[in-house]
């Protein structure tokens, strides 16, 4: 009776040994998995992604969890929860990608939209410069313009005096060649007349006086 007490006490704590150390790598299975999870979960940068994989990784460990370790669905949920976890790391890494890459695109843009202002700024300036010289050279050309019109007005002016001048120099050469004419023509009438006179002196000599008869005839 004693030994048989004893027996059945050892085949007991047998029993409760084993099941102990079932439950002891169940529970470190789910540790493991929940450890995992809540590392993921308290990350500074990767804690805020994958909420719906990480949720589904918290069930898949429940689910198996109401499984023993012997049990066929421990081991298929067991293997459903490892899975869920690495997805819900690969998925949280893979959106922390995403929104660097996005935050890299909108640095890219800003920095792109900045070179644009820049680009703008300058040719918006280039284009200022080139208008100021523009508007010097138009002047200049402007300034050129008149000054040729005024140029020109003089040489006009220059050439009206000159074909005037000419015409009163050549008025009084038709003068003074008629005065010269009238002048020659009085010399040589007046040349004319002394001749005559001459000519006429010579020919009709006075008369000289005739001698009176006397009284007693001689």
């Amino acid at each position: 009776m004693k030994r048989s007490t004893i027996l059945l006490s050892a085949l007991v704590l047998a029993v409760f040994s084993a099941g102990s150390a079932m439950a002891a790598t169940d529970d470190l299975d789910i540790r493991r998995l929940n450890s995992s999870l809540d590392q993921l979960s308290a990350d500074p940068v990767l804690g805020g992604y994958a909420q719906a994989e990480q949720a589904r990784a918290r069930e898949a460990i429940n689910q198996m969890a109401q499984f023993k370790p012997k049990e066929k669905e421990h081991a298929h949920y067991l293997y459903i929860a490892e899975r869920r976890v690495d997805i819900a790391k690969a998925m949280a890494q893979f959106q922390d990608a995403q929104s660097k890459s996005a935050q890299l695109d909108r640095e890219h843009d800003s920095i792109l939209l900045e070179a644009s202002r820049l680009d703008a700024e300058m040719a918006r300036r280039q284009l200022e410069q080139q208008r100021a010289q523009n508007q010097m050279i138009q002047e200049e050309a402007a300034r050129l313009q008149q000054q040729g019109v005024e140029y020109s007005q003089a040489l006009d002016q220059a050439k009206a005096e000159g074909d005037k001048a000419r015409q009163v120099a050549a008025a009084q050469a038709k003068v003074a060649n008629a005065a010269k004419k009238q002048a020659a023509l009085a010399e040589a009438a007046a040349r004319a007349m002394r001749d005559a006179s001459s000519s006429d002196g010579a020919a009709d000599p006075a008369p000289s006086p005739k001698k009176k008869k006397s009284s007693n005839g001689n």
